[in-house]
């Protein structure tokens, strides 16, 4: 079992954005420090739900910073960047780190964002799919044009090739966030392990696997291949432990409300359409019921369930929901100490 966590480098109330930032890079450290396997880092533009506007920039930084932890996104929000110039990064982060970047990419939603960058709305209804290909064609082959909808341009070389590194694996890893059968679908017949979000329970990730392994052998893959591709597949939660489960699920109730209600009201739509967002003390109250959040025992014995039903066995664990940054030190050592060796 691999065990990450997840920073969105969120900013609480009362907090800056430099102390947000700060505490997310402190995070990434004290993870390596604590024997986790990843850090995933999110991606968002204008609000202060998270003050990263690009994950792989922050991703160059902390593999910088570290010396053993995998580093991914989570995700790059593919409509806003052109592919090609992602595929740059992503292959010299890959060359650079020695193997040691996955790029996590996804649709994002009809936030402003679009007309800032000057994507458009298409961009995110109905232009994903091409900027995937386009993406994964930089990734692994010599040179690149294109011909489509949204991208036409000549035939270039690809530098740096991501085959460059010496002695790895030939590309970086790829994931895609899914939320929908359709991104579901894409996913397999595409052959790219899924990131399932932390709003979903058990269930649901266990029908999203289901069908990921169903449309993966429709798509020609034998079921060895599905077998190893599904094994990449990463599940999104929130961790927070304490001596007693209750005293861990205040932590966040206290903590993680004012937080989503700032940070989730400030999204503003493209187009101007309603959004209905969550109620915070709902969703906190929902997210600790799902995730280990509780004692270490109670939280390893939640992450095997988890693995037991869905098949997935990558986490990444949001551990910064007190919003403190002594407390998510906390958090993340005693995830590695008291959690981790329970698992194996």
């Amino acid at each position: 079992m691999r065990v990450g966590t997840f920073v969105l480098a969120a900013q609480f109330p009362g907090q800056g954005q430099g102390e947000a930032l700060h505490r997310a890079v402190r995070t990434a450290e004290v993870a390596e420090e604590a024997g986790l396997d990843s850090v995933w880092l999110a991606e968002h533009h204008f609000v202060p739900y998270g003050v990263c506007p690009s994950a792989v920039t922050l991703a160059a930084l902390l593999l910088g910073r570290t010396r053993r932890l995998r580093v991914g996104t989570a995700v790059s929000v593919l409509p806003s960047v052109h592919p090609v110039a992602l595929g740059e990064q992503a292959a010299l982060l890959h060359v650079a780190s020695g193997g040691r970047f996955t790029l996590g990419v996804g649709r994002g939603g009809p936030w402003v964002d679009l007309e800032v960058f000057g994507a458009g709305l298409d961009a995110y209804e109905h232009g994903f799919p091409e900027a995937l290909d386009l993406l994964l064609r930089w990734l692994s082959e010599p040179r690149v044009g294109a011909a489509g909808e949204r991208f036409s341009f000549r035939e270039v070389p690809v530098v740096p090739r991501a085959g460059e590194l010496i002695g790895g694996e030939p590309s970086p890893e790829v994931i895609v966030a899914c939320t929908s059968p359709k991104s579901v679908r894409l996913a397999a017949g595409r052959g790219l392990p899924m990131l399932l979000g932390m709003h979903c329970g058990d269930e649901e990730k266990a029908e999203a696997v289901a069908a990921w392994a169903r449309w993966a052998r429709e798509a020609g893959r034998d079921p060895d291949e599905v077998a190893r591709i599904g094994s990449g597949h990463v599940s999104a939660g929130v961790v927070q432990l304490a001596d007693r489960t209750p005293e861990a699920a205040e932590t966040l109730v206290k903590a993680m409300p004012g937080w989503l209600k700032q940070g989730l009201d400030a999204h503003v739509t493209v187009d101007g359409r309603h959004r209905a967002m969550r109620d915070p003390v709902a969703y906190t109250e929902l997210l600790c019921s799902l995730h280990p959040v509780g004692t270490p025992e109670l939280a390893a014995d939640r992450l095997a369930a988890t693995a037991e039903r869905t098949g997935i066995t990558r986490f990444a664990l949001l551990a910064e929901g007190s919003g403190d940054l002594a407390g998510t030190e906390e958090n993340l050592r005693r995830l590695g100490a008291e959690v981790l060796p329970r698992l194996v």
